[in-house]
């Protein structure tokens, strides 16, 4: 049930096509959240007992800052490489 939800609210093809004014864009407003709720109504309760009990022991771990500051550093190396070789390009 969660990947049919995960799927219509990612899919281009939509109940009511989003060009129509209002209903277009109503249709996700209600179908989605409708659709999560069922899904969690769906999963035992004892699984998702279990599930956020991983969650709230996974959020209690050590944040390393160093290593995000890493990734970040090499997410901003790669943008400006790719903005310069873009710049390039169009000279």
């Amino acid at each position: 049930m969660a990947l049919a939800v995960a799927a219509y609210a990612l899919s281009p093809i939509d109940l009511i096509p989003d060009f129509i004014p209002v209903l277009g864009l109503l249709d996700d407003l209600i179908l989605v959240p409708a659709g999560l709720w069922l899904a969690l109504r769906l999963i035992p309760a004892e699984v998702l007992a279990a599930h956020r009990a991983a969650a709230e022991a996974a959020a209690r771990r050590p944040v390393s800052r160093v290593a995000a500051a890493l990734v970040i550093a090499g997410w901003l190396v790669v943008a400006t490489a790719g903005a310069v070789a873009i710049a390039g390009g169009l000279r």
